[in-house]
């Protein structure tokens, strides 16, 4: 009884602890840019607003964290988010069906897209990296020849998860299955299991195949819902090719390198969602700030970086993947 009551109280002091590094992180990243630029940046409604707009991302970073916990990656992520947002588009409105439209043909490219990449994954057998970048090319073409080289654009009447309560209450139910999937399910146990030796998992006689497999799937599907989210909130959508995609992969990663190095501290998805926030802090101070796009990315790629050294610290002799 002792040794569970210390076990839980560890775990309920490491969790504070990561909170408390979060918490940390968002106040000196909005006062850096509220002391710079106090007129135009970090009121109470740009908070909200740089919230809302994390929140798109977050969803995403959450189902990939499944996939980047066993060591796995995927260059394929703005390209399902472009291709899912597309056919969720075409369902609502070319098809009439409204809301389910959107979430349904959306919800189910994300799915297909992630059971395509891993599948070729373990039947090819080589990097997950380039794998998903020469599928990424062909999620595109199909975006593009679905779309006609027309922006795709969703009516008004149908973004309501693009604003508040709606985009609220989709992210939360997002993040509830997240939680359920990775504390209370096989796939979860068995996704850290394989994330930190995979030999070992295999000789339990888990399906390591099968498992990873079915975290691409989980991850498509939440790129689904974070492309619902993303059309809801620009209102439409634009076929690119090219590997132009791949600018959408960079704020989901970034997140789930949050989650990652926050896992320590069992509170992988809290650290995503807050993690997306004190992205999008950053960035906005830069847009408040009306500095050039490229200086953006470099000092937000620094930042980001260091944000993950200071958090993470690997034991020594542990492998990094």
């Amino acid at each position: 009884m002792n040794t569970s009551v210390e076990t839980a109280g560890k775990k309920l002091s490491g969790q504070l602890k990561g909170y408390l590094l979060l918490i940390i992180l968002v106040v000196i990243s909005w006062g850096i840019f509220k002391i710079i630029t106090p007129d135009n940046f970090g009121s109470a409604s740009n908070m909200l607003s740089y919230f809302e707009a994390s929140l798109l991302a977050a969803v995403g970073a959450v189902g990939f964290y499944f996939v980047m916990v066993m060591g796995m990656f995927d260059f394929s992520i703005g390209a399902n988010i472009m291709l899912s947002a597309i056919v969720g588009c075409v369902f609502a409105n070319r098809f009439g069906l409204g809301y389910a439209g959107l979430i349904i043909g959306a919800l189910l490219t994300g799915s297909v897209v992630g059971m395509l990449n891993g599948m070729f994954y373990v039947k090819l057998r080589i990097p997950s990296m380039i794998v998903t970048t020469g599928l990424a090319l062909i999620y595109e073409s199909i975006a593009n020849f679905i779309a006609g080289g027309v922006e795709q654009t969703l009516p008004s009447d149908l973004r309501a998860f693009g604003q508040m309560p709606g985009n609220i209450i989709l992210a939360i139910i997002a993040f509830a299955i997240a939680y359920l999937l990775l504390n209370y399910t096989k796939v979860g146990t068995y996704t850290y299991a394989i994330g930190s030796n995979e030999f070992v998992a295999k000789n339990m006689g888990i399906k390591v195949n099968l498992y990873k497999i079915l975290a691409f799937i989980i991850s498509g599907a939440f790129l689904g819902i974070m492309a619902v989210l993303t059309i809801s909130y620009g209102s439409s959508m634009v076929a690119v090719t090219g590997m132009a995609s791949m600018t959408r992969n960079f704020v989901p990663t970034m997140g789930c390198f949050f989650g990652l190095a926050f896992k320590k501290y069992g509170m992988p998805i809290p650290a995503i969602i807050i993690g997306e926030f004190v992205i999008n802090i950053i960035f906005f101070g830069f847009i408040a700030l009306g500095a050039p796009t490229a200086i953006q990315d470099v000092i937000t790629g620094f930042a980001l970086l260091i944000i993950v050294t200071l958090t993470t610290k690997v034991a020594k002799g542990e492998i990094v993947k």
